[in-house]
């Protein structure tokens, strides 16, 4: 027997448990992957409360987690490129990562750089492929202003300088305890709160706001369409639904990026030294209930990860 976390109805975190699960079989096409890391999500918290079950149903029981890194154990039938022994980084569509092993499709998966600390690569999935469509999504130019709310959470930090490396001013909206690091990042911070608009246009060189990536939801959008005058086409929100469907903006993330490939590109960066992922905190397995209450204050610089 091996461990995974599961949850049998939506709820708080008082739902999950770590329970002893047969040890998986990888099928055709599937690699076993002893898990060193994983990361967590805000989007998890989310199915596992219910609040999107219209988009994301659960089947219970439900396992959780789609970032992973680790090494692979098992290899199955058609299976080339990867060998036992073989660092990996990856991801689970199937909700099951957050485990001591797990099989995964060997199209899931990427080399680990050496370089890359197993806490780095088991959270880069999600956030990575999220940032890096947002940040595709509203095609930036050298020289534009992008205003990114939510900038310093585990999405936010690494848009802020994907939108860096694409040549953009980056106003990186966040409390002011996150003022040091954003600026070390190249961004100018912007601390939310009253006279938000203005205290945008005023940080910005021209006085215009070309762009915005919304991570955090509660009204940014509506600010970049009605106050800042943002061309629609321009703002990218994953937080805020509801506004996608009354204002017509875009509406990328992780799904539009979800590839080997992406996960490869970041993880390179990473290693040569030109991407940072901070790392909030680092949890046992049987601590997740914890990890969790953490990462749902929604005040953590980075990522939290679960190491089994």
């Amino acid at each position: 027997m091996t461990k995974a976390v599961q949850f049998d109805s939506y709820g708080s975190v008082d739902v999950l448990e770590v329970r002893d699960v047969p040890r998986p079989v990888p099928g055709a096409g599937e690699v076993l992957v002893e898990v060193r890391a994983a990361g967590i999500n805000i989007s998890e918290a989310a199915i596992r409360a219910g609040a999107v079950q219209h988009l994301f149903p659960a089947t219970f029981p439900s396992g959780q987690g789609s970032d992973l890194a680790g090494v692979v154990t098992e290899i199955g039938s058609g299976v080339t490129g990867f060998a036992a022994g073989d660092d990996v980084i990856g991801f689970s569509n199937l909700r099951s990562s957050q485990a001591e092993y797990v099989t995964v499709p060997a199209d899931q998966l990427t080399p680990k750089p050496a370089a890359v600390p197993w806490e780095v690569a088991g959270s880069l999935y999600v956030a990575g492929a999220t940032a890096y469509a947002a940040v595709r999504a509203v095609r930036l130019q050298p020289g534009d202003t992008v205003a990114i709310a939510g900038a310093a959470g585990g999405v936010g930090s690494i848009a802020v300088q994907l939108t860096r490396r694409a040549g953009a001013t980056v106003l990186g909206v966040a409390g002011p305890s996150n003022d040091a690091w954003l600026a070390e990042h190249g961004a100018v911070p912007v601390n939310y709160g009253d006279d938000l608009p203005a205290r945008l246009r005023a940080a910005a060189p021209s006085g215009r706001i070309d762009a915005l990536l919304d991570f955090f939801g509660g009204g940014y959008v509506a600010m970049a369409v009605e106050d800042l005058g943002v061309p629609r086409d321009r703002v990218d929100t994953i937080a805020d639904f509801a506004a996608v469907e009354r204002f017509g903006v875009q509406s990328a993330g992780g799904a539009d990026a979800a590839t080997a490939a992406v996960v490869a590109e970041l993880a390179d960066l990473v290693a040569c030294g030109e991407l940072e992922v901070p790392i909030a905190g680092v949890f046992a397995l049987d601590d997740v209930r914890d990890a969790y209450r953490e990462l749902e204050k929604r005040h953590t610089r980075g990522k939290l990860v679960l190491r089994p």
